[in-house]
């Protein structure tokens, strides 16, 4: 079975793919757990910071730990920079009940950036 650290790096690996696609530089890339942000970017002379989550099905990688988000986006502010929250649900690709190992294929759920933006 994967780790949680194994879940990440997968995670990292699906959002860092979808950023090169999109044109984003990276500055600063964190792959630690729960060291954030995972990704500092530049693109259009704009800095990014993104949050990288894996779950497991059948939790939704839409759904974000707001107050951690609240902290980083206020970080991020201080360096005139946006703040996203790229959230993968993984499951095994034959059955979604079956747990993930390193051999078996991935289904992945990844809707792309979500920004995080101030509330109120």
């Amino acid at each position: 079975m994967l780790n949680e650290q194994q879940l990440h790096n997968t995670a990292m690996e699906v959002v860092g793919k979808q950023l090169e696609e999109d044109g984003f530089e990276f500055m600063t890339v964190n792959s630690e757990l729960k060291k954030d942000p995972q990704f500092v970017c530049l693109k259009d002379k704009k800095l990014h910071f993104v949050i990288v989550r894996a779950v497991q099905y059948p939790s939704n990688p839409i759904h974000y730990d707001g107050i951690l988000m609240e902290k980083v986006r206020t970080h991020a502010e201080k360096f005139e920079a946006r703040t996203y929250f790229a959230g993968v649900g993984l499951a095994h690709a034959d059955d979604y009940e079956l747990p993930l190992t390193q051999d078996a294929p991935f289904a992945i759920n990844y809707q792309g950036l979500q920004e995080i933006t101030l509330h109120g």
